[in-house]
């Protein structure tokens, strides 16, 4: 067996589509692209959204509501819950929380909220408390400092 004598296993080798070709595939003299205007022409066709110089829909649709997302303040958010792995007396604050993996990223403070239960005294230094998170806290015994 030699080189010239090598082919392809029967089915593997597809050969390629080439468009234009009058060769009975439905994709010659016009390739599909119809006769002549703008979708016809090399380098043709319109960008998306367009619809023909009628007002697109992304235009005709009201834009609605504020949006203040790029100056939110975003804060650090845990719950009461969360607190209940630190020891008793601990003074807890965004530092712990953050060296203790409760916590990724400071942000602009430390939020409390009240889910779940805290059995133990500590004192929490944060810059926000809810209601309910302020009332657990001094009710098992801790403090709560806003900073």
């Amino acid at each position: 067996m030699t080189l010239h004598e090598l082919s392809p296993a029967e089915g593997s080798a597809k050969k390629s589509f080439r468009k234009g070709r009058g060769t009975g595939s439905g994709n010659g003299k016009t390739a599909g692209k119809g006769h002549k205007g703008q979708n016809a022409r090399s380098g043709g066709g319109v960008r998306p959204g367009f619809e023909g110089g009628q007002i697109p829909t992304y235009r005709r649709l009201p834009k609605r509501g504020f949006d203040n997302q790029r100056f939110a303040t975003e804060y650090a958010i845990i719950n009461v819950k969360d607190l209940e792995s630190f020891n008793d007396g601990d003074v807890v604050g965004i530092e712990e929380l953050v060296n203790s993996g409760k916590i990724k990223k400071t942000l602009s403070g430390l939020k409390v909220l009240g889910n779940g239960e805290l059995t133990k005294k500590i004192t929490v230094k944060a810059k926000i408390f809810s209601a309910a998170a302020k009332e657990k806290i001094e009710a098992a015994g801790g403090k709560t400092e806003v900073i």
